[in-house]
């Protein structure tokens, strides 16, 4: 593979992991009152813009996420790790080409927010609903979100996340078992809050309640863990584990296998 082409994936794999990582802390933090919000990954950008060197840190940060959806176009379009040509395998392909969209537009809002001075947090979330067919896109986004969580939680249980990690370079057996750790940890997480948010987008589709009008993010799926009994205690095990899988993906960027 193109030496090029692997730097920028590693710039990508890093990029995402400080969205993830970050998104963890702030709702870790939220989760006990201790600061912190609980966030989405837009929320993770509009925190970034107001640190000190804000409008730096989001153009890093959004040529960062750019990276990573050309990765997956990459992924998807040139097939350059040769994934089998078979249905698993063009669906497999799609995802990251829909993944590459995904992080294209969260690179481009980043880099928006450098100028954007007078952003709008309120934005309805109704669009999509007015629209003649919105809610079969919503119930056709949903069920697709349901999959992809489906497919996080397969991933960690058989595993097979480790093939993309080129083990043998690794000589100490605790940073093996690190990594296994973070990545299982990581993945279950996400697919918790990936779950949530397909339920989310299922539930505005079929209108089974009145109140189900607006489509929510990561940052009401957060909020939706806390309403449980044990709402501190499992959002902070939640948060945790996507930073967790934030150290995952910081991994990849010195241990991921290019073929």
């Amino acid at each position: 593979m193109d030496h090029k082409i692997k730097k920028i994936a590693k710039v990508g794999f890093g990029a995402k992991g400080l969205v993830y990582a970050l998104t963890g802390i702030l709702t870790l933090l939220a989760a006990f009152n201790a600061g912190g919000q609980k966030a989405g990954k837009l929320q993770v950008i509009e925190f970034l813009e107001q640190q000190s060197f804000g409008k730096i840190i989001l153009a890093v940060l959004g040529l960062g996420l750019f990276c990573y959806a050309f990765w997956r176009f990459i992924q998807s379009i040139k097939n350059p790790e040769g994934i089998n040509e078979d249905a698993k395998g063009s669906i497999k392909r799609v995802g990251f080409f829909i993944s590459g969209i995904v992080y294209t537009g969260l690179g481009g809002f980043a880099l928006w927010e450098i100028f954007n001075e007078s952003s709008s947090s309120g934005t309805s979330k109704n669009g999509i609903l007015s629209s003649e067919y919105g809610q079969y896109i919503l119930i056709v986004i949903g069920a697709a979100m349901g999959i992809k969580a489906a497919y996080q939680f397969i991933k960690a249980i058989k595993g097979d996340f480790l093939d993309q990690f080129d083990l043998r370079s690794i000589t100490d057996p605790k940073r093996r078992k690190f990594i296994k750790n973070m990545g299982y940890a990581g993945l279950v997480s996400r697919g918790i809050v990936i779950s949530i948010i397909a339920y989310f987008f299922l539930r505005a589709g079929l209108g089974a309640f009145n109140s189900a009008t607006t489509v929510k993010g990561t940052s009401d799926a957060f909020s939706f863990i806390q309403q449980n009994s044990s709402g501190p205690w499992l959002l902070g095990l939640v948060s945790a584990g996507l930073i967790c899988y934030g150290i995952y993906m910081f991994s990849k960027i010195k241990y991921r296998k290019f073929k």
